[in-house]
């Protein structure tokens, strides 16, 4: 006697892609909102924009906070973006490993870029 259990399909990481299409969905949003926010501020400036008045839409705490966090949010969107990539497309572990490593370097580089000329440090 012979018991059939079925064919169990263990599907390793597929819960990942709906977690990566929200992720990147969110994101995209936060961007888009930001954006908008941005360019209301452009369009209510009046006179030329130079220098002084671009360096003021971005000299509230409040919009520095947010900026930071937009550009953690686009960080993070890439970076989904960048490993769906490398796991698609390149198929030796060691250099879709390697590749992956130098891209996070690469994006942590960034964010601590984007610290530095938020707040001056």
């Amino acid at each position: 006697m012979s018991v059939n259990y079925g064919s169990k399909r263990i599907v390793v990481g597929a819960h990942y892609g709906v977690r990566d299409w929200l992720s990147q969905g969110v994101t995209a949003a936060l961007m888009a909102l930001f954006t908008f926010i941005v360019l209301a501020q452009v369009l209510f400036t009046r006179g030329p924009i130079g220098y002084d008045k671009w360096a003021g839409i971005f000299s509230a705490q409040w919009m520095k906070v947010l900026t930071f966090v937009v550009i953690i949010a686009l960080l993070y969107h890439v970076w989904v973006g960048v490993r769906n990539i490398w796991m698609d497309y390149v198929k030796p572990v060691a250099l879709r490993l390697t590749l992956q490593i130098l891209s996070i370097v690469w994006l942590v580089g960034c964010a601590g870029w984007a610290i530095q000329v938020l707040w001056r440090l």
